[in-house]
């Protein structure tokens, strides 16, 4: 018999809770260690969408990279959105993990998952912890240089469609071969990037000031902006490959096929005018 507990310790000796920053909330938020299970989801975000996944695959586990209850609270009351998370998962026998800062810093971890998914050999973290080999983001190589639309495009076709799709800043022509990675939102990580003296960073969540300010530093890398959910999504078919080969033998393990990226429609807007809106 596999039971929560067991898959908890696989978990957290992939992604030891001693890397989460010290105001993060991982580890095992609802469910008792003790029961049995036979199927486990993996997914990004723990909301309404996966847990009704779960249950519609009879999972007495879901996996989760964001955490439920970041912020603390003095009750889950089931009349609010998180509570009523919680009430139901413990009515259908479904314990939740979420494992956040401690998998963006393990290794492998969040950032090892996209730049595979992108294509680069990766060596050595973007912001190391003092062991040399886990931290945040990762640094990685393309097989040989390409123009930098090439590999806008490259990362676009990597990862899942997004209503907000793939933005990038930077010179098309721009040969590109040494790459920065950060899964999740990364803009505080532009001037890290900028020193490692890439070509190119990929994160999520960028904002216009601290990027505009970034491509006007001499030497900055390119940018290619993701959805903050698709930039972490590959992360679950990490996870999940740990878990079968631990606990494969008993137990089921699925990648949640469920989007859960917050944006869902995004306007066509005006054709851009010759001579107008001009970089």
């Amino acid at each position: 018999m596999t039971t929560v507990a067991d898959a908890v310790a696989v978990l957290e000796a992939a992604y030891p809770p001693a890397l989460a920053e010290s105001w993060d909330a991982v580890g095992l938020v609802c469910g008792d260690p003790a029961e049995e299970i036979t199927r486990v989801l993996v997914c990004v975000d723990p909301v309404e969408s996966t847990v009704d996944e779960a249950v519609e695959l009879g999972a007495q586990l879901v996996v989760a990279h964001h955490p439920l209850l970041l912020k603390g609270v003095h009750g889950v009351p089931a009349d609010t959105t998180k509570g009523s998370l919680v009430h139901r998962m413990i009515r259908g026998g479904i314990a939740l993990f979420c494992a956040h800062t401690n998998a963006d810093s393990a290794d492998p971890g969040v950032s090892d998952a996209l730049a595979a998914a992108i294509g680069l050999t990766v060596t050595g973290p973007l912001n190391p912890n003092p062991d040399g080999r886990t931290g945040i983001g990762r640094i990685g190589e393309l097989p040989e240089a390409e123009p930098f639309a090439v590999f806008v495009e490259r990362v676009a076709r990597a990862l899942p469609a997004t209503e907000g799709g793939v933005r990038a800043a930077g010179d098309a022509n721009r040969k590109i071969r040494r790459v920065a990675v950060s899964g999740g939102a990364g803009d505080s990580y532009l001037a890290t990037a900028t020193a490692a003296g890439v070509d190119a960073y990929v994160t999520a969540d960028l904002r216009h000031h601290p990027a505009a300010e970034h491509l006007a530093t001499p030497g900055a890398p390119a940018l290619v902006d993701l959805a903050h959910w698709a930039s972490e999504w590959p992360w679950c078919g990490q996870a999940a490959e740990i878990l079968r080969a631990a606990i494969g033998g008993t137990v089921t393990v699925d990648v949640s096929a469920r989007r859960t990226d917050p944006w869902t429609a995004q306007s066509a807007g005006a054709p851009t005018r010759t001579g107008r809106f001009t970089g």
